[in-house]
């Protein structure tokens, strides 16, 4: 091992300590480490060497964050599929990961969360037409489709979203 400036050894160490410090993905890791100064061919060897070991796995990644943005923030399908691809997720794994996550813990299940979030305890029924369109803009930027947004806002009394504010 080199462990001259720009060597192999150093951008192991470097690899390590940003792994020591979260997951990453493949693209994230392959990207620090270019903009560290470290040559491609460099960077190829420590990805493929993290990758072997165990420690750099895009589909383990990928439900990890998944399960992040789903359960902790509650994002929509859309927000995590941008931002695992952002992330160099490919589509498939994209898919496969939200899935899993969706059998757990349902798109529906995480935009009701949310809307109650958002809320602040004020029901959806006594939002004049302005809030309720702030909410939907804020819950669509969160990734969710228009469509379940607009059906949970409009369907919330019939569901008794907030039932003992009804009349």
């Amino acid at each position: 091992m080199n462990n001259g400036d720009g060597g192999p050894g150093r951008a192991e160490e470097k690899a390590y300590r940003l792994l020591g410090l979260r997951a990453h993905s493949e693209k994230e890791l392959r990207v620090k480490l270019l903009a560290s100064g470290f040559s491609e061919g460099v960077v190829a060897g420590v990805i493929d060497k993290c990758r072997d070991l165990g420690y750099l796995n895009d589909a383990d990644y990928a439900r990890q964050r998944t399960r992040e943005l789903a359960v902790n923030r509650l994002a929509g399908d859309r927000r995590i599929t941008a931002d695992l691809r952002e992330r160099g997720i490919g589509e498939a794994l994209c898919r496969e990961a939200i899935a899993q996550i969706r059998e757990e813990f349902g798109e529906e299940e995480a935009l009701d969360r949310l809307v109650r979030r958002k809320s602040k305890g004020q029901t959806v029924a006594g939002m004049d037409e302005r809030e309720k369109a702030r909410l939907a803009r804020s819950l669509m930027g969160k990734g969710f489709p228009a469509g379940l947004v607009f059906k949970k806002l409009k369907g919330t009394k019939e569901e008794g979203f907030h039932g003992d504010d009804w009349e």
